[in-house]
């Protein structure tokens, strides 16, 4: 997904932005008694911790980026010198062939059914043991596939398959074998050993997981009554000693010394408790959004998918959605019960509805990039714009057949085992309907030059064979009712599948997924509100549901990231895609709701602040990128630690922001 800035740094064009913008929660004016403590030790930690991160990830001594290979013979006389960037090695190809000119041609083994990509010619040097040698950067971020041709001939000599590794030196070497003339060797050596990139993302890991036991131990020794005893003495014993030598305060600073703490804000009796596994549920997916969208150490499982599959980045989008659709039935729950009428609601949903898109288009717009905006490059679709169509059409549907929720009959046999579901009939009927309309379209509607229900990635997917036909008729919709220029420009499928025209991931097409995928969260709301009190009811259907929808996944996918029915994809946003992201989040919440809920083990933090505070902090993040202190200059910016540190410092500030709302109790609601 793609944000406003004032202009984002142009190697980030190609990368489609992650991540989603969630619901704005519902403003609790109180606070939880319990997390307090708690959340202020665990945002001093959050911010420690990224402290502590960018010591430990430092900039130091950066590997030479222009490689400056030791030749691998004494004969060769020539260095070959290369600038590398980030996720690149070197590679020098040594041609000994007597008169054979080469071709060599390079593939990504993550590239499905992609045609050979010219990487480099490497001709006869002319003099006979003089070997030819060229020098070229080649991915590391995936394996890679090397094909040598004689050029002349157009006949494979060798292939090779090979990971590579970041900032190291190579060279193969192609040479006749000693067993024979015609037998053609193709030798790779190491010349210099490439770097762990991935050092970096451990170290972070590492210090995440300190921070847990640090607090779970603090946890553990707060329960403990000798020690618990011991600090309350010892800050009463200051306390006492501060009021002792102090003036006597006024009425109202006394009371605030020995007075009642905060309570609450008042709910009606009638009300639904807040449930704060759906608001930590959301903030972990926020945080991970904003990471993700910084640029996640520029790793490449922080990036979309280039076309099928997942990666981290593709998770965050469709739990906010899920989640949103949790929260539009408890608060539509709320405020029916309040006494609020179904029309005056439904004028608050369709206003919720358009500042949504009018912020999406205004003011979290990639195109403001390009200069001030204009509506001949206006980008219509959007994140915002998406969440803003899918909660109107959730929130409708749920207003239009909403029924009081039926009180709890734990102990009664006449109540339904499946009454979240039978009483959901009308709305499950047109969501049906929907996804019915999305796989005709996708199956049946006829695309101009490209296969009828093709779902490739065009460009040199296929062969080549459909260069112009990116996403079939998800594509074709979005070009033909709202033209080239007003959709994304630069999809995550350009990166290996080198596509040329324009898609638009949160496309018109696949909003009808995004709503099915609401609709699974309002499932999941009515099970916490229909089943409140029976966590065993709840639990059960939480893994019931994730079951359910993991084997849908495994049938449509058969198990494989290409050569299912229906492969899980998150540009096109497939039902495959859906459902196996429903199925996680029922899994996350099957976990948090024991945990944070009933149990108490949890309070949320620091995740939960965040959580109360979703669409302050999506468009904070995306407004405030590229300044200080969420972005600064970096030392090298070929460098993934670098750019992790930076990206965990930013994440963390907005935690840090978020819980000062918080206490502040200023909530952003639209």
């Amino acid at each position: 997904m793609t944000g406003a800035r004032p202009c984002a740094a142009e190697e980030r064009k190609v990368r489609e932005r992650g991540g989603g913008g969630g619901a704005a929660a519902e403003a609790a004016a109180g606070g939880m008694d319990g997390a307090r403590g708690a959340g202020r030790a665990l945002a001093a930690l959050l911010l420690a911790a990224s402290v502590l991160s960018a010591a430990l990830l430092a900039p130091g001594d950066s590997p030479e980026r222009g490689a400056e290979a030791a030749p691998p013979r004494a004969d060769l006389d020539k260095k070959q010198h290369v600038d590398l960037k980030m996720d690149q090695a070197l590679l020098l190809i040594h041609n000994e062939l007597h008169g054979t000119n080469l071709t060599v041609y390079w593939n990504s083994e993550r590239c499905y059914h992609c045609s050979f990509q010219v990487l480099v010619n490497v001709s006869w040097s002319g003099r006979p043991g003089k070997p030819s040698t060229a020098a070229v950067a080649v991915s590391t971020q995936h394996g890679s596939i090397l094909q040598l041709n004689d050029t002349m001939e157009d006949k494979e000599v060798c292939r090779l398959e090979y990971k590579f590794g970041e900032f190291g030196n190579y060279s193969l070497l192609v040479k006749h074998a000693h067993n024979g003339v015609s037998e053609v060797a193709c030798d790779l050596i190491v010349n210099k050993n490439p770097i762990d990139s991935n050092l970096p993302v451990c170290v972070a890991f590492l210090v995440g997981v300190a921070i847990v036991i640090a607090v779970s131990f603090l946890r553990f020794l707060m329960s403990l009554d000798d020690f618990h005893n011991w600090i309350s003495k010892a800050i009463n014993s200051r306390e006492t000693d501060r009021l002792i030598n102090s003036e006597l305060g006024s009425p109202s600073r006394a009371d605030s010394l020995g007075g009642e703490t905060q309570p609450e804000a008042w709910r009606p009796p009638t009300s639904p408790p807040r449930l704060h596994c759906v608001d930590t549920f959301r903030g972990i997916a926020l945080i991970l959004m904003v990471f993700v969208n910084y640029g996640g150490g520029r790793y490449w499982y922080f990036k979309h998918s280039s076309w099928n599959g997942l990666t981290v980045a593709d998770l965050v989008f469709p739990w906010f959605v899920f989640i949103m659709g949790s929260s539009i039935f408890l608060s539509m729950t709320s405020i029916l019960q309040r006494g609020c009428s179904k029309f005056k609601l439904l004028g608050k949903i369709a206003w919720r509805s358009f500042l949504l898109i009018c912020i999406g288009v205004f003011i979290v717009n990639p195109n403001y990039c390009l200069g001030p905006l204009s509506w001949d490059k206006v980008r219509i679709p959007g994140v915002l714009q998406r969440l803003g169509v899918t909660y109107f059409v959730v929130a409708l549907l749920e207003l239009l057949f909403a029924k009081p929720v039926p009180e709890s009959c734990a102990s009664e046999r006449s109540c339904f085992s499946l009454r979240d579901i039978i009483f959901s009939w009308p709305q499950w009927l047109c969501i049906l309907m929907l996804e019915s309309i999305w796989l005709g379209l996708t199956f049946f509607l006829p695309v101009p030059g490209c296969p009828t229900g093709y779902l490739g990635p065009g460009g040199i997917g296929d062969w080549g064979k459909y260069p112009n036909c990116t996403g079939g008729a998800a594509g074709y919709i979005d070009r033909l009712l709202l033209g080239d220029d007003h959709i994304y420009q630069h999809p995550s499928s350009a990166v290996l599948y080198h596509t040329e025209v324009a898609y638009d991931p949160e496309g018109i097409l696949g909003t009808i997924n995004s709503i099915v995928m609401a609709f699974l969260g309002v499932q999941a709301g009515k099970i916490l509100l229909y089943y409140k009190g029976q966590t065993k009811d709840i639990l059960i259907r939480f893994t019931a549901w994730c079951c359910f929808l993991g084997l849908i996944s495994i049938a449509l996918t058969k198990i494989s990231e290409n050569d299912g029915f229906i492969p899980i994809n998150k540009n096109l946003w497939s039902i495959s895609y859906v459902t196996t992201l429903s199925s996680f989040a029922f899994f996350i919440l099957l976990i948090l709701y024991p945990i944070v809920d009933v149990k108490g083990l949890w309070t949320g933090a620091p995740f939960f602040y965040p959580g109360m505070n979703s669409i302050l902090v999506y468009v904070g993040h995306e407004v405030f990128e590229n300044y200080f202190p969420f972005q600064w200059k970096l030392g090298d910016n070929q460098s993934h630690k670098e750019h992790l540190t930076q990206n965990i410092v930013a994440s963390a500030l907005w935690v840090l922001i978020a819980y000062i709302l918080y206490k502040k109790k200023v909530f952003w609601k639209i």
